[in-house]
């Protein structure tokens, strides 16, 4: 997995393959290792989606512990 790679580059990535998959566009040959590629990018995005949700968590937290300026 790139180190670089984006949530959604990712996503459209799992979706292309899903869908050659579907389609039986996929050779014998390489679908084990469509499915292998298949599984690392749905471990990357769902590692990033809760990388995310913990990110913006924390945020609304900051924001809530925070007291309002006096006027």
């Amino acid at each position: 997995m790139e180190d670089n790679q984006s949530y959604e580059s990712a996503y459209a990535e799992l979706k292309k393959i899903a869908s050659e998959i579907e389609n039986e566009s996929v050779s014998v040959d390489v679908l084990a290792e469509k499915v292998k590629r298949a599984s690392q990018l749905i471990t990357f995005c769902q590692t990033k989606l809760r990388s995310t949700e913990m990110e913006v968590n924390n945020i609304i937290k900051q924001m809530e512990t925070k007291t309002p300026p006096t006027q």
